[in-house]
């Protein structure tokens, strides 16, 4: 289970990347191409946070294992991601459904905005990844249903 935190970064990635494609598509007019570049992405995304649930509730999450006098600024800076990703997520959900209900002037106007977020959202999972996992060695790991059933 060590490479699931990996895998699901990865799939961030992936989306943040079929978003800039996407974004890119777009540009050039090419409709068909940007709709399944960026259905990539929801697709992406949604793989991440899929793996990303299915860790939390049956491994659980991993506590910053770094120096205590940096777990502050950490956690700010989770907290700051954690915001950034629900915010991407239900900017990309209102962005897709405008798409997929055809009104185009108002996916014009949100498109962009979520796209930034989104990639801001990607850049700072990837430092949290990198945090956790690369720099530091993780701290403690709690299963979500320990936590709540406390077995």
């Amino acid at each position: 289970m060590e490479l699931l935190p990996t895998i699901s970064t990865f799939f961030i990635i992936v989306s943040a990347i079929f978003v800039a494609i996407g974004w890119v598509f777009i540009t050039k007019n090419k409709f068909a191409a940007h709709k399944k570049a960026m259905l990539s992405a929801a697709v992406s995304a949604l793989i991440f946070f899929v793996i990303y649930l299915s860790r939390t509730i049956f491994i659980g999450n991993t506590s910053f294992g770094g120096p205590e006098d940096l777990k502050i600024y950490y956690t700010v800076f989770l907290i700051f991601h954690i915001i950034l990703a629900t915010t991407g997520a239900i900017f990309g959900v209102v962005t897709i459904t405008l798409a997929f209900k055809r009104k185009i002037k108002k996916h014009r106007k949100i498109g962009p905005v979520t796209s930034v977020i989104w990639f801001f959202t990607a850049i700072t999972g990837v430092m949290v990844y990198l945090l956790l996992y690369v720099f530091y060695d993780g701290g403690e790991t709690t299963s979500l249903l320990k936590a709540i059933l406390g077995t």
